[in-house]
């Protein structure tokens, strides 16, 4: 098995650019595939390889100012889940496009996974899912507003839009997402925003699905990862969604067995919004890429990776 590692931190870097060398030098000595991206705001990414692998690049982050105390999230894959490996210099790990707001000086509340279930069974609680609109419509908690953003960025413009009708009548705000750093993120704009009752998952919806049981669980559906298992359930258990390589967008088994989806093509989403002439080029390439994968080489990499590369995760 392959181990799989999402990690983010928020951390001051004065110099991000200089960290970006050394931190590739040490994934690529072990072995890693995955991206990482770094900012002045800190870092952020997933991974994969061996354990040891693993371990050799998490000692090395964990030497970078203000990344001691990092904390990971693990789950396994049958088959290396990247192709390459990308160190990345952004301008944020995690692009929301709000100037000021950091997360190291006010954040929201950790919630526990296990203390979860109670504090969003609360009427009085406002439950926010702060995912983009593909993630959220292949799984979520019960009862959790979607704001149906197709960017994070879109994220601050919603709440401020929408802040009168979403808090009336609440008294704390609960919000989610995959890993931690976006809500981690959003926690500390609402706080910027000036509402003081605002609490977080710690560790996202990966922590939950791995430490809560399946039996007593407020999860329904399946979560987006950013990688090429595509989607995981309780347990960490890789899921049954599969990406759609002609809109980039999770297909599910209902989906899959559509006329309108063609593998490598297009799925219900989007088939109606290709030519013929791009239909075909994509069906030419799909075609290619199942040979190589026949063969064992990697044609299939330049495309995949693309089609998971987000800024928003």
């Amino acid at each position: 098995m392959i181990r799989v590692c999402a990690l983010y931190r928020f951390a001051a870097f004065p110099d991000p650019a200089a960290l970006r060398a050394p931190l590739l030098a040490a994934a690529e000595a072990a072995g890693i595939k995955g991206t990482l991206l770094l900012a002045g705001e800190g870092i952020n990414g997933t991974i994969a390889g061996t354990h040891d692998g693993i371990e050799a690049v998490l000692a090395h982050i964990r030497g970078l100012p203000g990344c001691a105390d990092l904390e990971v999230k693990d789950s396994a894959a049958e088959t290396m889940p990247f192709h390459r490996l990308k160190v990345r210099l952004k301008a944020e790990i995690v692009s929301m496009g709000v100037a000021g707001i950091d997360p190291t000086r006010e954040v929201g509340t950790y919630v526990a996974p296990a203390d979860w279930n109670a504090l969003i069974a609360q009427p009085d609680t406002l439950v926010i899912d702060t995912r983009n609109d593909y993630e959220v419509a292949i799984g979520t908690f019960a009862n959790a507003v979607d704001p149906g953003t197709a960017s994070f960025r879109d994220f601050p413009e919603w709440f401020r839009e929408h802040r009168d009708t979403l808090l009336a009548g609440k008294a704390r705000v609960a919000m989610f997402c995959t890993g931690g750093i976006r809500c981690e993120k959003a926690t500390a704009f609402l706080k910027a925003e000036g509402v003081d009752a605002v609490y977080h998952l710690d560790g996202g919806i990966l922590k939950y699905l791995e430490t809560v049981p399946e039996a007593e669980s407020a999860w329904a559906g399946e979560c987006f990862v950013f990688d090429h298992r595509v989607a995981v359930r309780h347990g960490l258990e890789q899921g049954e969604h599969q990406l759609c390589h002609g809109c980039r967008m999770p297909v599910s088994p209902a989906d899959r067995a559509s006329p309108l989806y063609e593998e490598g093509v297009s799925c219900p989403v989007c088939h109606g919004q290709r030519d013929e002439a791009t239909r075909a080029g994509a069906a030419e390439r799909h075609r290619q890429e199942m040979l190589a994968r026949a063969r064992g080489t990697a044609h299939v990499g330049a495309r995949f990776d693309a089609a998971l590369r987000r800024d928003d995760r």
